[in-house]
Formats: structure tokens, C-alpha cells, sequence
């Protein structure tokens, strides 16, 4: 009964609390329940002193309770529905990577399903498990046997197997009815969703950063606070406000450090799209226009494919990847579309004086949106960042076509950093972008690719092909080209580096579904380095394969075998007069099982091996076991789970990522290095139908050191821990 009582604290302490002494607040508490290791401090002093300061709010609590809706209903069946997706993409993307956006969208279409008959590929594209042939061939179907009489009718588009019509049948309905023809003022308001969260996370170990140093440290307190605001009326209107502390920032008299926020209209005749506020566009290949994140290589091959999502609103945390001012999309005739965009936004960089005016400039713009040092403060938005442009697209059956132009302007120059592999980056205040992208298809080919130049640098492009061999073979190839003096301060095309530059490769994949039960997927990427790259200093090569393996007896069981290896180039170790490059070799191999023991119980199991070489050095090794446990029982107020591991790696080189549970519209991503145990522990209760809170602890604890982490972020001793707490109000 402990952890209700504890988790019915956590709530009534967030809600009998303002922003001004919200963090005051949570100290206490904090320092409260850290005493708990104390002797002779018990959980009945904890609950006891706890009570008695919040006693005086719980009669508002009570009224707050009780105006609420209190019937019970089971709400884990969408959530999870929208989790297993996202775990399937999740081990493949970026460390930082921000799902909070893909879990919007996906919860918006699981209260408000998608019309298949009203339907355009832009909101098809909006399902990460669809590829870009499988959306051609749902248009094809439509334009040759008319509209949708049942749902269940997508069994019979080629491309869409079992798996995936199951996958999208929560998401997709058929109605008569168009949106807009039930719209009234009144409606808007009554009508209307609305949903508040709140979040708090803190590391329970003092790191240097935050102790009296002279110079360099964190100038703010611990904890990382956020909250956020979201309205939909139906999938035709929605706003959003979204504020942002990250650890070490200052809670001042400004209490957030980053603020964000859109107003966003659609489906409105021959305006498609209005944006008003922070938003992203995502066009064509990502090579000349994607801001955002997107998607890379992985086990689905054809993913290598980018699903274009055009203009956005923007929800995430991110402060550096989206364009803050006005954008829409306009239906100019039948078959084309306009999309201008006006952004206005600064932006963070290191800035010095050169010249005999005393000129600023900067060879880079800093991207990480942390200002927690007397440098970093120094460096917020010192930099303005103007840009204007438009898209203009034309579709009509199975081709499309796209033009790019857009002018981005800089309030202080770039200048060439001295580092040699730097000799071809961007100098100037001012750049003139260029693209044109297209995508057809011919039976069961779907051919696509985007051609981009920033005017003054060189040309890029990437051509590739989806094709569908027969019902259970699908093969991509991909050819990309990327000038080493290609210039875009919006490029995500796909890459083997972090940025699309410098860079030719080939990539070739093919999955197998032989029948429901069994998956198979390939892929083999050979890529080359014509210019010299960071700890480079030669032109470089490379290649990376993918093998996995999944057997589904049921629908309650999964087993999983993969193997991944990489060799890239890279200066020697060794002390040299000239530096020569070695081969390094990164191998993963990976076994995993998912079971179902009933409804209530499911456990994953998973053992991972990976292996790094460099050169003629002894090769590392390093090992990660975990068991995962999720509690989610029907009709259950609590639900939660718990993972515990063990890692035994040589070094930082042998790492390992792996993916983790977190509250809701947050994920993790642990990175496993050294050697020791990792647990940690996720709660959720229902409070109400429209309330719920969330708690996480998780606990690093390492063998055999003195410290963990490095610089200002280093603990004494040899844990790391985190707490977390999220409530969640809809209305």
C-alpha cells in the first residue's frame, strides 16, 4: 500500500502548487524522501511529514477531484497500440531523438480516425509503418475499384499484409460525412480536447557542475521541468503551447527557458494547411528542405525511403530544428499545391571580433538549446536567422513533382574554421538554396530521388526504387551523391554521416515475409568519403550490413535474431609523423524473445554482443543481459514496469544503446558502457477517466569506479540516479 499512498502524494503535491514555488516545493520533497536511507527516518515519518504539508490544499484537491469525471475506463489498450509501433522503430533512431511528435499524431488518429475515402498520401505518410509503395498502391486500388465499402478491404491492396492492415485498422474508419460540414462556433468549444501535462525530472546525485567552482559551471538548479498545453478540435484545428527547462538552467524571473507555440488550421477548401507560430517542412528526399528528425537505415528497408510530410505543426522540445513565423499550403489548381514560408527566429552560436571594425562572426551555430554556463548564456540567440522561400508541388496519380527555392539570411557572416576537413564549408551571411524532387509509380515500381544545390557550393542528389517482387519479397536500392561543398542548413537526406555531405554510397536491402509468421530483412550500404572528415585526414571508405530474423507464432509470442557490422576509416592511435588510417570494426549481434504470459503479464528478454577492433589493436568486447516486466491489467488503475540489467563492456568504443520505457511522450535511450547494473521503474495511475500521473526512478550502479560522468556533469561515487514525475489533465 506504500507506493499508493506515494503516488497519491506525488499528485496532490503537483496540483496544490504554483509555478513560482513549484521547484521549492519539489526540493523538499526530494530531500524529504532521500532521508529515507536515514536510520531511524521510516516511511511512516515520510508519509506523516508529507501529509502535514499538504493538508491545507487537499479541500481544492477535493473539489478539483470531484469535478472531474470519475468513472474508470481502460485507456492502456491505446497506448500501448501506439507503443508497439514505436518500439519497432525505436533502436534505429538518433540518441536524442524527440518520438514526442510521432506520439501526437498517432494519438490524434486513434480518437479521430482517418477517412479512407477522404484520405491524401500526406496523412498516409503520417504512419511510420507504411512505405511509400504501399501508400501508391492504396491510390491505385482506390482510382481502379472506387471508394471503400469496409475497412477490411485493404487485405486486398497489393503490398498490405496481415501485419499491416492490423497495425492500421485502429486508425482508420469510413464516413459520408465531411468535417467541416458539422463545424459551428459553438462546436469548436463544446466539442474541443484539450490536454495539459506537466513533467519534473531531477538527478539525485549532485554533479560538479552544480558545486562552487570558479569559472566554468551550471548557473541554474537540477531539475528539467516542462509543461505543455495542446487543443484539437476534431483533425481540423489545433493549438499548442510548449515551455522547456532543461538541468542547469536558471528558473528565474523567467521561469522557462524555452518557449514554443502554434495556432494551425486544415482542410479549409483550397487552403490545405495554415500555420501561424513554430513549425517544421519536410520535402522531398530531406535533401534540400527537412527540418525536424526523420528517419534513417534500419531493419525495414524500405524506410530508406523518406515519407515527405510537407508543412507542420511543431510540438517537440527541440529548440533548434524548426522555423518559427507563418507558412501555409494552397490548392492553386486542380493538381498543384503552393506551400511559402516566412521564418524569423535567432539563434544560439560562439561569436568573436575579427577585422578592423571589430566585425562578429562564427564558423557554426551551437544546436544542442542548453544555456546552463556563463558561455552558453552568452551565446543565446545572439545570432538572427531570416528565411523565406516557397515549395510548389504537382500530383496527379501515380507521379508528383516538387520545386524548392528559399533564401536564408544570417545576421553575422561564417567564416572557414582552420581545420583542414573544414576548408569547404559555408562562408557568408546569405544562401540561396535549390531542389526538385519527384516520385513515380509504375506497377510495382516506386521510383524516387531529389536533386539539390545551394547556390556558390556544389550539387547534391539521391535517386532511388521500392519494388515489390512478389508478396513476400520487397527489395530498395539507393544511390546517393553528395558534393563535398554541398551547403543546407536544412538537409536530412539519408547518410552515413551525421550531415549529408561528402558522401557517394549505394545501398541495396530486401525483406522476406514468407508467411505471417516469419519476417526476414537485409541490407548491405557501401559508401565512400571523397574529402577528408573529422580525425580523417585522408579520403575514406566504408561499408555496413544489417541481417534479422523474426519468427510470430502468435500473437503473444516474438523471437528476434539480428547481426550488424560497420567498418569506417579513421586516423591512427598510433604516434605517427603522418597519420595513416586504420579499418574500425563495429559488430553487434542480438537475441531477443517477447511473450504474453495473459493479459496482464508480458516480459521481454533480450542479449546483446558487440564488438569493437581498430587497426591492429586487441579487439573489445562487451555484453548486455536485461529482463523487462510490464504489469498493464485490464480495467487496472495501476499499471507499470521494471527493467534490471547487467552490461560488461570494455570501454567507451564497445558501448551499447538500447531502448527504454519511459512516461508518457518521453523515451530513453540508455547507453550502456563499463560495467555494472541498470534498473529502472515506471508507474502510471489512473487518478480519473482524464487524469493520470506517471513516476520513474532509474539507477545506473557501476563496478570498480571512483566517479561517473565526465567535466561538470561527474558524480562522485559510483551510482546515477533519476526520478521523474508526470501528470497528465485532459478536459
Amino acid at each position: 500500500m506504500k507506493i499508493w499512498y506515494l503516488l497519491l502524494l506525488v499528485f496532490f503535491f503537483l496540483l496544490s502548487t504554483t509555478p513560482n514555488n513549484l521547484i521549492h516545493r519539489l526540493k523538499q520533497w526530494i530531500s524529504e524522501f532521500s532521508r529515507l536511507s536515514e536510520p531511524g527516518y521510516s516511511w511512516k515519518i515520510f508519509l506523516k511529514t508529507s501529509w502535514l504539508k499538504l493538508r491545507p490544499k487537499l479541500m481544492v484537491v477535493a473539489f478539483i477531484i470531484a469535478g472531474s469525471n470519475l468513472t474508470y475506463a481502460q485507456s492502456n489498450g491505446q497506448e500501448n497500440d501506439i507503443r508497439d509501433i514505436l518500439e519497432s522503430m525505436a533502436e534505429n533512431l538518433p540518441e536524442d531523438y524527440d518520438m514526442s511528435e510521432l506520439i501526437d499524431v498517432m494519438t490524434k488518429y486513434r480518437k479521430h480516425p482517418i477517412n479512407l475515402n477522404r484520405t491524401s498520401p500526406e496523412e498516409l505518410k503520417t504512419f511510420i509503418f507504411l512505405s511509400p509503395l504501399q501508400i501508391s498502391n492504396f491510390f491505385s486500388y482506390v482510382k481502379e475499384n472506387g471508394q471503400f465499402v469496409d475497412v477490411l478491404e485493404l487485405q486486398s491492396i497489393a503490398g498490405f499484409d496481415a501485419k499491416t492492415v492490423q497495425s492500421l485498422l485502429p486508425f482508420v474508419t469510413l464516413t459520408n460525412t465531411s468535417e467541416y460540414e458539422q463545424i459551428t462556433l459553438k462546436n469548436v468549444f463544446r466539442d474541443s480536447e484539450h490536454d495539459f501535462m506537466m513533467r519534473f525530472a531531477q538527478n539525485l546525485q549532485k554533479q560538479k557542475g552544480f558545486t562552487d567552482l570558479p569559472g566554468n559551471r551550471y548557473l541554474g538548479s537540477p531539475e528539467k521541468f516542462q509543461a505543455r498545453y495542446r487543443y484539437n478540435y476534431s483533425t481540423i484545428l489545433s493549438a499548442a503551447i510548449t515551455l522547456d527547462k532543461d538541468a542547469g538552467e536558471k528558473f528565474g524571473g523567467k521561469p522557462f527557458d524555452f518557449y514554443s507555440g502554434n495556432l494551425a488550421l486544415f482542410k479549409l477548401g483550397k487552403l490545405k494547411k495554415l500555420i501561424l507560430g513554430d513549425y517544421t517542412l519536410q520535402f522531398g528526399q530531406g535533401l534540400t528542405l527537412w527540418s525536424g528528425f526523420s528517419f534513417g537505415k534500419g531493419p525495414d528497408v524500405t524506410s530508406v525511403a523518406k515519407k515527405d510530410l510537407g508543412l507542420r505543426p511543431y510540438n517537440s522540445t527541440n529548440e533548434y530544428s524548426f522555423f518559427r513565423g507563418a507558412s501555409a499550403t494552397i490548392n492553386l489548381f486542380k493538381n498543384i499545391d503552393i506551400t511559402p514560408f516566412l521564418s524569423f527566429r535567432n539563434l544560439d552560436a560562439s561569436q568573436k571580433k575579427i577585422g578592423g571594425q571589430g566585425d562578429l562572426v562564427q564558423s557554426t551555430i551551437n544546436q544542442t538549446g542548453l544555456h546552463r554556463t556563463p558561455s552558453e548564456i552568452k551565446n543565446k540567440n545572439v545570432l538572427s536567422q531570416r528565411i523565406y522561400g516557397a515549395v510548389v508541388q504537382y500530383a496527379q496519380n501515380e507521379f508528383a513533382i516538387g520545386a524548392i527555392a528559399y533564401r536564408s539570411n544570417y545576421g553575422n557572416s561564417f567564416i572557414t574554421q582552420t581545420a583542414a576537413y573544414d576548408r569547404y564549408s559555408f562562408t557568408g551571411k546569405s544562401l540561396t538554396n535549390l531542389g526538385l524532387f519527384y516520385n513515380y509509380t509504375y506497377k510495382n515500381l516506386y521510383l524516387y530521388g531529389e536533386g539539390a544545390k545551394g547556390l556558390g557550393g556544389g550539387f547534391a542528389y539521391v535517386n532511388g526504387v521500392l519494388i515489390s517482387l512478389s508478396k513476400s519479397f520487397s527489395a530498395a536500392l539507393t544511390y546517393r551523391n553528395y558534393a563535398k561543398d554541398y551547403h543546407s542548413f536544412f538537409n536530412q537526406a539519408v547518410s552515413e554521416s551525421s550531415e549529408a555531405i561528402n558522401e557517394k554510397g549505394l545501398y541495396a536491402g530486401l525483406n522476406f515475409n514468407p508467411n505471417k509468421h516469419f519476417a526476414f530483412s537485409f541490407y548491405g550500404d557501401y559508401f565512400r568519403f571523397p574529402w577528408l572528415k573529422y580525425r580523417v585526414d585522408e579520403p575514406s571508405k566504408g561499408y555496413e550490413i544489417l541481417g534479422q530474423a523474426v519468427y510470430m507464432p502468435s500473437k503473444g509470442f516474438k523471437a528476434l535474431v539480428r547481426f550488424k557490422t560497420e567498418r569506417k576509416q579513421q586516423n591512427t592511435d598510433l604516434d605517427v609523423p603522418v597519420n595513416f588510417l586504420d579499418n574500425v570494426i563495429r559488430t553487434g549481434y542480438r537475441a531477443e524473445i517477447n511473450w504474453q504470459l495473459n493479459k496482464s503479464w508480458s516480459f521481454q528478454n533480450r542479449a546483446e554482443l558487440s564488438q569493437f577492433k581498430k587497426g591492429n589493436t586487441k579487439g573489445e568486447f562487451g555484453y548486455l543481459i536485461y529482463q523487462d516486466v510490464d504489469y498493464s491489467p485490464m480495467f487496472s488503475k495501476l499499471t507499470g514496469n521494471i527493467r534490471l540489467a547487467y552490461f560488461n563492456t570494455a570501454s567507451y568504443n564497445s558501448r551499447i544503446y538500447a531502448y527504454e520505457d519511459d512516461v508518457l511522450y518521453s523515451f530513453s535511450f540508455g547507453m550502456y558502457s563499463g560495467k555494472g547494473y541498470r534498473t529502472y521503474l515506471n508507474l502510471k495511475y489512473n487518478v480519473a477517466k482524464r487524469l493520470n500521473i506517471w513516476l520513474r526512478y532509474g539507477l545506473f550502479i557501476y563496478k570498480d569506479v571512483e566517479t561517473v560522468g565526465t567535466y561538470l556533469d561527474e558524480i562522485k561515487g559510483n551510482k546515477k540516479s533519476e526520478l521523474k514525475m508526470q501528470l497528465r489533465y485532459q478536459f
